[in-house]
């Protein structure tokens, strides 16, 4: 099915919006009316047609629209791209399972022709056509992570995995939620994941690592990850904190609904087959609380799991400024009415 891609902005005017169609898919997170932190991994099988798990790597209305802002972010500051040298295996792991799946999945955007180690790769949408010779990075105008990294929505960190552990070795991470790629390279997993709230102390992160760590070959893995983030913005990045912090100040009763966007990232995990490396997908899709609010459902869910959001989580997600405004705001929409377990919208 041929996509429509959207002319939008995720800074300065930020005339990005969703579609009824984008809001229909969109990755709701909250399936009870509580939350807490958890690992929650299942299986990255294929999913319902036109879902985002319908493929490996999801590519919507938005994708033109993001990688020329992640061009953006990049050329701003290069040191969004990081690749220890022991990982150039891993990085043609990435470059062979994004470019299948890709032309696989999205035949009318994406073509790969392989005539033994020469290959040729047609990307339509971002008017990229190039043929180099796989495992050979002069015949490619960057390094093969970073080539492929800009033609893909969303971030992407390679992890090794040695001494029992996993380390942060290689990143292209333009769409962070408040983390920093040049902090956290070469990272092992504990350290990597120390910030997060309880973490430790109720074992989450232990329990990860060793799921991860026994991760198969062809049996990916998801889980989904949220915050709020005060306007469509994909670069919330502790390095431009002065260009997007303030805006947290910024949100009132009036406007909560338009500037509030809940900031869902699908990840996923991949085992790499040369390297042994796993990939790291971190995928961000934004809505408005006035268009989570389009299906009531919704609406009263989250109006629930923010009235009992645990403190420390309000504080680690960044929300702490404007956190009573959504819950007032959201109280209007729940009429205290019985959910079923799940995240459908309706």
């Amino acid at each position: 099915m041929a996509l429509n891609f959207k002319q939008e902005t995720f800074r300065d005017d930020y005339s990005y919006s969703n579609s009824a169609h984008a809001i229909r898919r969109f990755p709701f997170p909250f399936a009870e009316d509580q939350y807490m932190y958890s690992v929650n991994i299942e299986p990255h099988t294929k999913g319902e047609p036109g879902s985002v798990y319908e493929f490996p790597f999801d590519i919507d209305e938005h994708y033109v629209a993001e990688c020329l802002d992640k061009e953006i972010t990049l050329m701003q500051d290069p040191g969004r791209y990081h690749a220890l040298p022991h990982m150039m295996d891993a990085q043609w792991d990435f470059l062979e399972l994004t470019m299948t799946a890709l032309a696989n999945d999205y035949p009318e955007h994406f073509s790969l022709s392989r005539n033994g180690q020469t290959w040729t790769w047609d990307n339509k949408p971002l008017g990229v056509c190039d043929t180099f010779t796989f495992g050979d990075s002069s015949t490619l105008v960057r390094e093969p992570f970073d080539y492929i990294g800009r033609q893909v929505q969303g971030d992407f960190v390679l992890l090794d995995q040695r001494d029992g552990t996993l380390y942060a070795d290689a990143g292209i991470v333009t769409s962070q939620a408040d983390w920093s790629l040049a902090f956290n390279v070469g990272m092992s997993w504990k350290e990597w994941h120390g910030p997060v709230p309880r973490a430790t102390e109720i074992g989450v992160m232990d329990r990860a690592l060793k799921y991860l760590l026994n991760l198969q070959l062809a049996n990916p893995v998801r889980r989904l990850n949220w915050t709020m983030t005060v306007n469509p913005r994909l670069d919330t990045s502790p390095e431009n904190y002065p260009y997007w912090g303030g805006d947290r100040n910024k949100v009132n009763t009036d406007n909560v609904g338009d500037l509030v966007n809940l900031r869902v990232e699908l990840q996923s995990l991949f085992r790499l087959p040369r390297s042994n490396a796993i990939v790291f997908s971190i995928r961000c899709y934004l809505m408005s609380l006035k268009d989570v609010t389009s299906y009531p459902r919704w609406a009263k869910r989250l109006h629930r799991v923010q009235k009992t959001m645990h403190p420390d989580l309000i504080e680690y997600k960044g929300m702490t400024k404007f956190h009573p405004i959504v819950v007032d705001w959201l109280s209007k929409f729940d009429d205290g009415a019985e959910l079923g377990i799940g995240t459908h919208p309706e």
